[in-house]
């Protein structure tokens, strides 16, 4: 069940990356110049309080410096890849692997 749930969680990451890749496509298209939005810039037009609110969470539970070296940084990323490489992790997270056949043993 918990598989189940990463790998339903990379499905809307990875959704949210080709969305996030087509407006940037899009935007390049008709400035006929390569258009990367961040993350912070995509956040703060659909909801800019909440941006805020994270902000303010980060800095009172974690630490300001967390904010300044590590947050700061990935949301000044362009936000497919943000979202593709958040993806990737939790679809690693809930991959299964598949059992090994008995008749072929792994190679030396």
């Amino acid at each position: 069940m918990l598989r189940f749930l990463f790998r339903l969680a990379a499905m809307v990451a990875l959704s949210v990356a080709v969305i996030m890749a087509v407006l940037d496509t899009t935007r390049t298209v008709a400035a006929s110049a390569l258009v990367m939005t961040p993350l912070k810039a995509s956040w703060l037009s659909v909801s800019p309080d909440t941006l805020a609110a994270f902000e303010a969470f980060v800095r009172e539970k974690i630490g300001p410096a967390a904010w300044d070296m590590a947050i700061a940084h990935v949301l000044e990323l362009p936000g497919f890849a943000v979202f593709a490489g958040l993806a990737l992790l939790l679809y690693a997270i809930g991959y299964r692997r598949r059992p090994r056949d008995p008749r072929f043993p792994p190679a030396s």
